[in-house]
């Protein structure tokens, strides 16, 4: 059984932001924390007020965490970023409202009192009788909050009591301070009520010192129980009323808190087995089908979601074709006008829409990847629209002459047209290697829709329905927003937006096998009309042949080239330093390799293709963390902790290009070596320099760590392993939610005189998928109330155990 909390967020839009250039606009971007810890950044909107970023997160998440914030910050390229506003949102709230939030909320101004992080270890008893003194034991913290320039603080203890103050010593620059300190005072002489206050200050010799955070203790339950030790979390001191309340903007969010109880894979099976018969031969003739019954009572909020899981479902149990077979058939059945298949937003649309974007992004990529980069690289300025062109953007010709109109027409033709070919003949060259699955779902939406419209009239329809979801669905969307796709690291500018927007239209009106209609509705694009009617000739041959071919024919290659759902494969260059017992790191101590991660081994060579290269065995890895920032100067360094032959330690240091790079390296990481035994419960964040830990300080090479290890942040990425443990439990959870629509549903589905036929020749009832569907989910229902009884008689042994 294992805890997941998944959390989905979803960047939409911002509005009514300040402006903070000498333009009158502002660069905005958003740093996206969970308790302070930074693990994604949006892309840079330039000169924008009300900038849009549609990015979408799944980010799985420990249980202990407490709040994810929001920073909206304006990107300067010669200054210090300039701060905007925040939105905070804690646990509580997400978990009141588990259908999601969706919705604006204003920016708030940063108060420096507020953003406290860490944690101090403290020991608080009550001693003797008379008088009674109560001592406070401070003996360190970890993870405070950075006030200083040279990325640390230098902290200090203030304790009260009873209008008296206790200070510590300050502990320079450290964010991991150890004091052991004892502060006492007399309990007799205060009220009952009177509480113990702990505070944590970075103390500063100029300017007035900054506060890092306090924890509060009820010294009347104190009493009772003598003593209390542990590690406390600092919590920011009273909220002060903010002046600039709804004059920073808002930010249009979508969050969505998932607290999921994964049991073991054996309390699935049945659920998984029924569902994997259901896109088998019908069982019971004109009974109503299972996946029929999904697809009536799936609303259209819950769709996207619901189409997700069946097909990874699928996918890991090597039914996705049939899946989507049963899929087409049902949508077919409800379609009368051919113009209208598969453009609603349907369980079947849906579906495909999903499959193609987790089995077909390696294919996606190696299809776009050359011509978008071209695009990107070149930045050349494109504009069919007369009513759009603009004669500056456009430049100069030979001596200072400004370009006419026609001029930038036909020059935006010629590149357009060239763009339009490079990726029309990547197109049919891909037949080669697209993956067999998506061969063999192309093929069976092509025949399907061919037996249900074989009239001459509807000759092109078959075609269109591949189209549709290959260029519409999937190029299309993909050269719109090529960083929603992976494709590339950051938004387009909006030179380069238009750029690919006119090229996705191009390919649309392709998938559509139509130029009069969109000529017609904007004629400017009349001048790509020859071009277009030759790719469409192009599209239909490809599609043919995709869909004509014996995948059986070259099977080893389609392999190779088909996602491997499981690999937990990434790759790239970056910047590394391997130390095994070092002391002093060498000034620049980074060199540039090639790193490989695959489902055994961590490897990195100089070159890509370098026959000799190094490799870290995963199984011996035993933590994956962040580094300080003031250990290297960069705040986007990682290490990886690794255990050797000999049983000593070795230290990998991985320094990224972004935060977004280094938790993409961290959580590939973590999921891999998710598995291992031998890890370690705490680490140091700094490096061991001279004679002494950066971090604590502490001169013991061997100390165990000063802070404790972060196994469960991670982003889940499109490359991630299936789960079907987890899918299993998302579509159980599904299906209780519409349990009683679907028996609603399936007593109107089914006729008065079947039901003489479910009586077997022994009297019995004879159980169709449907009823076993019920009685699979009962199942379910009752390991999970008991696996939730379990767990509160746990805690409240704890509990009891901890009062006695």
């Amino acid at each position: 059984m294992a805890k997941r909390n998944t959390l989905f967020i979803r960047i939409v839009e911002g509005k009514n932001l300040p402006i903070k250039d000498i333009t009158g606009s502002s660069d905005p971007y958003c740093i996206v924390r969970i308790d302070n810890e930074a693990i994604i950044r949006t892309a840079t909107i330039w000169k924008t007020l009300s900038p849009f970023w549609g990015e979408e997160y799944n980010v799985h998440l420990p249980p202990s965490f407490h709040t994810i914030s929001f920073h909206v910050l304006d990107e300067d390229s010669l200054s210090r970023d300039d701060v905007i506003g925040k939105v905070s949102i804690n646990k509580e709230a997400l978990a009141a409202k588990p259908q999601g939030l969706d919705g604006w909320v204003n920016l708030t101004e940063i108060d420096p009192d507020e953003e406290v992080q860490g944690e101090i270890h403290l020991q608080i008893s009550v001693l003797g009788d008379i008088p009674r003194i109560l001592r406070c034991q401070v003996l360190e913290a970890r993870d405070l909050a950075k006030k200083d320039r040279n990325g640390a603080s230098d902290p200090f203890v203030r304790v009260r009591y009873n209008s008296k103050t206790h200070e510590s010593a300050v502990i320079k620059k450290s964010c991991y301070p150890r004091w052991n300190e004892s502060f006492e005072f007399e309990l007799d002489d205060a009220p009952l009520d009177t509480p113990l206050s702990v505070e944590v200050w970075d103390w500063d010799l100029v300017s007035k010192n900054d506060f890092l955070g306090k924890v509060l203790f009820n010294i009347h339950r104190l009493q009772s129980a003598h003593q209390e030790e542990g590690w406390f979390r600092l919590v920011p001191d009273k909220p002060k009323h903010s002046q600039h309340e709804g004059t920073l903007g808002s930010l249009r969010l979508q969050l969505r808190l998932r607290d999921e109880t994964v049991l073991p894979s054996g309390h699935y099976q049945p659920l998984t087995e029924l569902l994997c018969q259901s896109v088998g031969p019908h069982l019971n003739g004109n009974w109503p089908d299972l996946i029929m019954l999904i697809d009536e009572t799936t609303t259209a909020e819950s769709r996207q979601e619901v189409a997700s899981n069946l097909v990874k479902l699928f996918l890991g149990q090597g039914l996705a074709k049939e899946f989507l077979d049963v899929l087409f058939k049902l949508e077919l059945d409800k379609t009368s006008e051919p113009n209208t298949l598969f453009r609603s937003n349907s369980l079947a649309s849906k579906s495909m829409e999903s499959f193609l974007k987790v089995a077909g992004m390696q294919y996606l990529h190696r299809l776009l990847g050359p011509l978008i980069n071209r695009i990107f690289e070149e930045k050349k300025y494109v504009e069919l629209d007369p009513n759009k062109v603009e004669l500056k953007e456009a430049g100069c010709t030979g001596l200072h002459r400004v370009h006419t109109e026609a001029e930038v027409i036909q020059q935006s033709t010629s590149l357009l047209q060239s763009y339009l070919s490079e990726l029309l003949h990547a197109i049919v060259q891909s037949a080669s290697y697209c993956p067999v699955a998506l061969c063999q779902a192309f093929q069976q939406l092509y025949q399907c829709v061919n037996k249900r419209f074989p009239e001459p009239e509807y000759r092109k329809v078959k075609f269109i329905a591949v189209t549709s979801f290959l260029c519409l669905r999937f190029i299309s969307p993909a050269i719109m927003s090529p960083k929603l796709f992976h494709l590339r690291e950051k938004h387009a500018d909006a030179r380069t937006s238009r750029t690919l927007l006119l090229l996705a239209k191009a390919i649309q009106t392709i998938g559509n096998l139509d130029t009069l209609t969109c000529c017609s509705k904007e004629p400017w694009m009349v001048p790509l009309q020859p071009a277009i009617q030759l790719g469409i000739t192009q599209l239909k041959d490809f599609i043919s042949r995709l869909v004509s071919c014996d995948n059986s024919e070259d099977l080893g290659l389609q392999q190779r080239m088909s996602l491997q759902c499981g690999s937990m494969e990434k790759e790239g260059f970056i910047l590394l330093h391997r130390t095994k017992d070092k002391s002093m790191l060498m000034t620049s101590p980074f060199k540039k390799y090639y790193v490989t991660l695959n489902k055994d081994t961590l490897s990195y060579a100089r070159t890509q293709h370098s026959k000799k290269s190094s490799f870290i065995s995963l199984p011996r890895i035993r933590a994956v963390e962040k580094v300080e920032e003031k250990s290297f100067g960069s705040a986007n360094v990682m290490q990886i902790i690794s255990s050797r032959d000999n049983g000593l330690v070795e230290k990998l240091y991985l320094d990224c290009k972004s935060v977004n790079e280094l938790n993409q390296w961290l959580s590939a990481l973590r999921k891999a070596c998710s598995h291992n035994t031998d890890t370690m419960s705490s680490y140091h964040p700094g490096i061991y320099k001279g004679d002494r830990w950066s971090c604590c300080h502490q001169k013991d090479k061997a100390d165990p760590g000063c802070d404790k290890t972060k196994h469960g942040v991670t982003l889940q990425e499109w490359y991630d392993p299936l789960d079907p443990d987890l899918e299993s439990q998302l579509i159980y959870r599904h299906l209780i939610g519409v349990r009683q629509a679907m028996r609603k549903k399936y007593q109107e589905m089914i006729k008065p005189e079947e039901e003489d036929d479910r009586e077997t020749l022994e009297g019995e009832k004879k159980l169709d998928g449907v009823t076993r569907l019920f009685s699979v989910l009962q199942d379910l229902q009752n390991s999970h109330t008991a696996v939730e009884e379990e767990e509160r008689l746990k805690n409240r042994n704890f509990l009891l155990e901890l009062q006695t």
